[in-house]
């Protein structure tokens, strides 16, 4: 790994590398590293604590409600706060917010090891993702900052790529094999602690990180922000828990009051910009060539990898009967196809990169269709099932990989902080939304909905449902091929000067 870190260093800068942009003298694979490392913990998170819900709930008592807390908790303080993670990066320093957000983190994982009760517990887990929103937006910035050059920054993009990728295979893996071990009867709070030894290594090799400010004067959108966050409070509270709870009116409430919340997002930020401020969502990121299409196919990959993620682990588990940690193992073909696909795509012929994102989207559907025809009779597929996963996974690694590559390339090192906030919300809206939407979709086709009572008598079997959820997903990648065609036909916009 070492070796493949240091693979990404810019040749030929030297002084740009490793002075001019760490500041310290610090080649930028040992900050990639660093901060890739507070990535995969944060990434981790969002699955690990799934498979430890039934231990909770065995040495807590906890009721359903707060167990779903407990798992949707980090998810909702995450996707709320990350934009303004983004821009306190850019006014204090990236690589200050980075290690607060890292402290913060750490110390909310110890107290969730060792949590006496669930109204504590559910304390913690939204602090511990305020810790990950305060450290992931400088993540981006700091790769932002620290590769200018197109290449070197693409392949650690690709790095990047994989770790979003892998954390979240690992994450299912790593709960099974945690709760399963039950290491000297601590049930599930070794899923918690195994982040404080990691939080404190990368804590302390934090001062080899460049500093990474903002060179001009930098605030907050404070307008912006009072509208951002409780509208993205409205569109993930009853994504997150609107399944578990059958959809109650609250909920479709609120979905309808971000849509006329984000309407007056764009409006509070047109009189920001126009007034002089600095608003969170600038013209300069939003105006660039294709930015548009790009996020949107962004968004649509994460959507289908969300929602492939949580319907094919329901299926598994609910479906064939498989445990947390069988069930875990049985995406590492699609971990491994990502990672193989994500770090070596660049070596194709240079003629083939502008291709790759469609090609991705499109080789992802047809590994969907695979596996949900393998599925659909109620069988396991067999070894047929790891291939098509791999599949998948490949064809993941061309069209996030690619596409996300392509689109940072175009963004100027001066606002990577509001790109990185923006595309963070992004991709982690998209996981929501695949989550939310398509394991409702999911269990509504198997008859197994909350308050449903007995499954319907129109309810499809667990193989059939599945298969319906991977035919709308291929249809969603469709959708994202078509975006990624468009960012691509759009004109590159010229890269501006590192500062």
């Amino acid at each position: 790994m070492t070796d493949l870190i240091a693979s990404v260093r810019p040749a030929g800068t030297a002084r740009a590398g490793r002075r001019g942009l760490t500041g310290r003298g610090t080649p930028p694979g040992v900050v990639l590293a660093i901060v890739l490392t507070g990535q995969i913990m944060a990434i981790i998170d969002t699955n690990i604590v799934n498979v430890a819900v039934p231990a909770m709930h065995a040495t807590l008592g906890a009721s359903g409600a707060a167990l779903q807390l407990v798992v949707a908790g980090y998810t909702i303080a995450y996707a709320v706060l990350l934009v303004t993670g983004a821009r306190l990066g850019d006014i204090l320093g990236h690589r200050r917010v980075f290690l607060a957000g890292v402290a913060l983190f750490t110390l909310a994982s110890l107290g969730c090891g060792l949590a006496p009760a669930t109204g504590a517990l559910v304390a913690l887990r939204f602090l511990q993702g305020a810790g990950a929103a305060t450290m992931i937006p400088q993540v981006l910035s700091l790769i932002q900052r620290t590769y200018t050059a197109p290449g070197p920054r693409a392949r650690a993009m690709s790095l990047y790529a994989t770790v979003i990728s892998g954390g979240a295979v690992l994450g299912q893996v790593l709960g099974g094999l945690l709760v399963s071990a039950d290491l000297f009867g601590s049930s599930w709070r070794p899923v918690f602690l195994v982040n404080v030894p990691v939080g404190l290594a990368v804590l302390a090799s934090g001062r080899l990180l460049p500093a990474g400010r903002f060179d001009g004067v930098r605030t907050l959108d404070l307008p912006g922000l009072a509208v951002l966050t409780p509208a993205v409070l409205a569109l993930v509270l009853p994504l997150v828990l609107g399944q578990p709870l059958g959809w109650p009116a609250w909920g479709w409430a609120l979905l309808a009051a971000s849509a006329g919340l984000f309407a007056l997002l764009g409006f509070v930020e047109h009189r920001v910009g126009r007034r002089g401020g600095q608003p969170i969502l600038p013209h300069s990121l939003l105006g660039l060539p294709g930015m548009f299409a790009g996020l949107g196919g962004l968004f649509a990959s994460m959507v289908v990898f969300g929602g492939w993620l949580f319907g094919l682990a329901l299926e598994l588990q609910d479906g064939l009967g498989d445990s947390p940690l069988r069930a875990g193992l049985t995406f590492v073909p699609c971990g491994v196809a990502f990672a193989l696909v994500s770090l070596n795509w660049r070596k194709l012929p240079a003629r083939y990169h502008g291709r790759l994102p469609m090609t991705g989207f499109a080789v992802t559907g047809a590994g969907l269709v695979w596996s949900g025809l393998l599925l659909h009779s109620g069988g396991t597929g067999g070894d047929w099932l790891y291939v098509a996963l791999a599949v998948i996974g490949g064809g993941m690694a061309g069209a996030f990989g690619a596409l996300m590559g392509r689109v940072l390339s175009r963004v100027p090192v001066a606002i990577a902080a509001d790109a990185s906030g923006v595309i963070v919300t992004v991709n982690q809206l998209g996981i929501v939304v695949g989550i939310a939407a398509f394991g409702s979709l999911y269990l509504n086709l198997a008859g197994a909905l909350p308050g449903a009572g007995r499954p319907s008598a129109f309810a499809l079997s667990s193989g059939h449902a599945y298969l319906g959820v991977a035919l709308c997903l291929a249809g969603l990648a469709v959708a994202g091929a078509v975006l990624a065609l468009a960012h691509g036909r759009a004109a590159p916009a010229a890269a501006a000067p590192a500062r």
